[in-house]
Order: structure tokens, then C-alpha cells, then sequence
């Protein structure tokens, strides 16, 4: 007699190997646990289990690399770009949202918060840059910590964004026989 598959308690993907203590598809653990909250009605899908270090880590990377060659690399090799002060505030906000993204398409298993504590890390020292950069266009320091709030905000839409287009279409049900 053969073992079914495991369906995840999570996404729903129903080819994983009996056995199997994470999924094939979302990385979310399957356990006993876990399928009994499911089955009970309690599923946590689309929630994260911890936070990974590892995942924080390559978050903030990803967002320090992307922050510091558009806003403070490419004008100094574009002239006429100029992102000081306000300009390269409104700048960081789309610039983590895709951060957010791209950690939410690579890393396995749910990671929303990993995103968000490295955007958050990238602000500080970057709204501080852009503060000490301004000489034009002249804006009070609270509404670059309000931008930053929005940019780091963006970034979890961004992760859950990317985690979503990594889960890619919801598993058709298959009719029980």
C-alpha cells in the first residue's frame, strides 16, 4: 500500500513525497503540527514562521547595493542626475519596493520581515546622506524620516509582492475520487 502525497497546509501544492518536512513549492514546514491546524481550519498561509538572519542579512546587501548605486553611484557618473536631499528621498521609495521584490522572488519559504529590517537599516544612514546632502531644495528632517517610513512600508508590499509571484498560480483543486 502506497503513502499519498502531502498536501501543504500552506499553498495547497499537492505533489509533495510522504514524508517531506518542508514543501516543494512555498518552503513552508510541514509537520504534524501543522497539518492538523490546517485540517482544523487554523492554516497559517501566507505567514511567516521567524525571522532567518541569513535572509536579513542578504536583505540589507541587496538593499545597500541597489540604494548606493542609484541614488549615490549613478550621479556620479551621470552628471545630470542629481539625487541630493528630497529628490533622492522620493527616489529610495521605489527603489526598496524593488528590493523587497526581488528578495520576496529568491528566498525560500515566507519572508516578509527579512526585506523590511534591511530597508530599515539602509534608511538610517541613508536619510541621514540625503539630510546632509540637501543645498537646494530645503526640507524639514521629519519628512525625510516620514519618506523613509513609506520606503520601508513599500518594501513589505514589495516582499509580499515577490513572495507571491514565487508561489506563482494557486493549485487547482483535484476533485477527490
Amino acid at each position: 500500500m502506497s503513502k499519498k502525497n502531502v498536501i501543504c497546509p500552506s499553498c495547497g501544492f499537492g505533489k509533495n513525497p510522504p514524508g517531506a518536512t518542508r514543501c516543494a513549492s512555498c518552503g513552508a514546514k510541514i509537520d504534524d503540527e501543522s497539518l492538523a491546524q490546517a485540517k482544523a481550519g487554523g492554516g497559517k498561509a501566507m505567514q511567516q514562521e521567524g525571522i532567518d538572519v541569513l535572509w536579513t542579512v542578504i536583505a540589507t546587501v541587496v538593499q545597500a547595493l541597489l540604494t548606493g548605486a542609484i541614488i549615490f553611484g549613478l550621479p556620479a557618473v551621470v552628471g545630470a542626475l542629481d539625487f541630493e536631499g528630497g529628490n533622492g528621498m522620493v527616489s529610495c521609495i521605489p527603489i526598496w519596493f524593488v528590493g523587497g521584490v526581488i528578495v520576496g522572488l529568491i528566498s525560500p519559504g515566507r519572508t516578509f520581515l527579512e526585506p523590511v529590517i534591511g530597508s530599515f537599516v539602509v534608511a538610517i544612514p541613508t536619510t541621514y546622506l540625503l539630510v546632509q546632502s540637501q543645498t537646494v531644495r530645503v526640507l524639514p528632517t521629519f519628512l525625510y524620516v516620514v519618506m523613509a517610513a513609506i520606503g520601508v512600508l513599500f518594501t513589505l508590499i514589495g516582499s509580499y509582492l515577490g513572495e507571491r509571484i514565487q508561489l506563482g498560480p494557486a493549485p487547482k483543486a483535484v476533485p477527490a475520487t
